[in-house]
């Protein structure tokens, strides 16, 4: 296949998925969205466990800032990205625990933003390392943009009775589609590949650990729920891409 048929393939399901997403209804948020299974207190913080499994996210990213100074680059925009993913690996581990903290959609505004500018963030050094290391570049700032943009939708639809997580779900999930197709249809300009299939891997298994939240309480005896552990998952993805980057070497320039 061609170069111009692969980056056509993303295209078309970028097009796919972005019609999708205009001719489904809108999605309001689910009030219940916010009843999480474990609500205990602990230390008189409310939903402890929620609020503390965000700790690993702080050091995550901590850990990020860490390989990208480590990491060897051919470009040196190439780790623009990983700093933005750094960073909002942070910002989502303080973000999401006020959010536990305190559960509302209020709240839920400052857990989504982080979020959005991890998934840019992951989207656009994908593009960067295997597409085309100066399209990457440049896409970055406008890809942040509309992750933000994302989470402003929703805010203002919600505090008018007409939220909508459209934008949002496109922003999540497109990135996160595209990414094993990248992996497939491209080559990358670095080594330690393998750790991008690992970070797609656990982040899918953090959203089935989310979908499990109250049976898996249940299941482990009121131990941990499938949220908690959805918090785990999900900074164990960016720890192992983070390690990647901190060990990986140049394989091709281009």
């Amino acid at each position: 296949m061609s170069f111009r048929a692969r980056v056509g393939t993303l295209l078309l399901l970028a097009a796919l998925a972005i019609a999708a997403a205009l001719l489904s209804p809108r999605i309001p948020q689910d009030p219940a969205y916010h009843a999480f299974a474990d609500q205990r207190p602990l230390f008189t913080v409310p939903h402890f466990w929620n609020v503390a499994s965000n700790l690993p996210f702080v050091l995550v990213g901590l850990f990020g800032l860490w390989a990208v100074r480590k990491a060897q680059w051919i470009h040196p925009a190439d780790r623009y990205p990983w700093i933005v993913i750094a960073c909002s690996a942070v910002l989502i581990g303080f973000g999401s625990a006020y959010y536990h903290y305190a559960p509302g959609n209020r709240t839920l505004f400052w857990d989504r933003l982080p979020m959005t500018l991890a998934f840019m963030g992951v989207f656009t050094a994908a593009i960067s390392e295997f597409i085309h290391a100066r399209v990457g570049a440049l896409l970055l700032a406008p890809f942040l943009c509309l992750g933000m943009l994302s989470v402003e939708v929703w805010r203002r639809g919600e505090l008018t009775g007409v939220g909508d997580l459209r934008f949002y779900i496109l922003v999540q999930f497109y990135p996160m589609l595209a990414l094993p197709l990248t992996l497939l249809l491209f080559r990358s300009r670095y080594s330690h590949v393998r750790a991008m299939w690992g970070m797609a891997a656990l982040y899918a298994a953090a959203k089935l650990l989310e979908l499990l939240d109250a049976p898996l309480l249940s299941a482990t005896g009121g131990l941990i729920s499938g949220h908690s552990l959805k918090h785990l998952a999900g900074a164990a993805a960016l720890a192992v891409a983070f390690r990647a980057v901190a060990h990986r070497t140049p394989v091709v320039a281009r």
